[in-house]
């Protein structure tokens, strides 16, 4: 068994998770569920709490034990164990907050992307310029040598559209975010420029709402939704005033979904939206 890790990554937090939920629709206690893989019931709270490590053949012990017969989750799980190295964005562990992290963790291990912006442009989506203005307006001032972390952080979380084999990556953009402008006027220029850009790469899909499109249902917070391989594995992050707040139950998954897909419905198709981006840079 692996050893015990004061820093849980989200990915090992979310395996326990999946892993206590089978538990309690079997209907068994720790205690039972420790009996019946031998091992203390501290073992078995840990590993639900994402302090251990386990196992992928532990997994599919317990899923066993628990009569899950889904083997596609099962499999799921069972491919989320054993991971010995850790990611880029450890080097940010001791600069950026854990919830900054988290995001990362998932936009790299995400199958598929969907995002949803009301008043700011997605970070994927952002230029170098445009991040470090929007970081100059943070409360409390940050100092410069902060800013330049979370500017170098979000560059690098960037990378994920570019690899060999992207996730498939939808952003709806409310005309409020394309309209907010951070740092001068160049700057605005080279956003909506390069949102446009982006468009030319297959894997990413841009929808603008525009203030004309009328009502449609909202959260009214930014939404970054991550596919699993599996549906039960999807991840929800929603923007609040503290920070990101990491969502996987599975009723809230399902009420996001809903929420990007009337989101997707009100805005303008991928090409209109290129045009109507053009049109925002002209304005300038």
């Amino acid at each position: 068994m692996p050893e015990p890790s004061s820093l849980p990554t989200v990915r090992r937090r979310r395996l326990g998770t999946e892993l206590r939920r089978l538990r309690e629709r079997a209907d068994l206690s720790v205690t039972k569920a420790a009996g019946l893989l031998g091992v203390p019931q501290s073992r078995i709270s840990n590993i639900e709490a994402g302090r251990y490590g386990v196992s992928g053949d532990r997994v599919r012990a317990l899923a066993d034990h628990y009569d899950c017969t889904d083997s596609a989750l099962v499999d799921a799980l069972a491919s989320m164990t054993g991971e010995r190295r850790r990611g880029w964005w450890e080097e940010y562990r001791d600069i950026l907050s854990p919830r900054m992290l988290d995001l990362t963790e998932l936009e790299h291990h995400a199958t598929r992307m969907r995002v949803a912006q009301i008043i700011n442009i997605p970070g994927l989506l952002q230029t170098t310029a445009h991040a470090r203005a929007l970081f100059e307006q943070t409360v409390p001032q940050l100092k410069p040598h902060e800013i330049e972390h979370r500017v170098s952080h979000r560059v690098k979380r960037q990378a994920v559209l570019h690899r060999d084999q992207p996730p498939p990556y939808t952003a709806v953009i409310h005309e409020a975010a394309l309209r907010m402008r951070f740092g001068d006027l160049a700057t605005a220029r080279d956003q909506l420029a390069h949102l446009i850009e982006v468009t030319d790469l297959d894997h990413i899909t841009l929808a603008v709402v525009p203030f004309d499109s009328g009502p449609f249902h909202t959260s009214g917070q930014g939404v970054d939704y991550f596919y699993g391989p599996v549906r039960q594995l999807d991840a929800v992050q929603i923007d609040t005033d503290h920070g990101g707040e990491l969502i996987d139950s599975p009723a809230q998954l399902e009420r996001y979904r809903l929420v990007l897909d009337r989101m997707e419905s009100a805005a303008l198709t991928p090409a209109k939206s290129r045009d109507f981006i053009a049109q925002l840079i002209q304005d300038l």
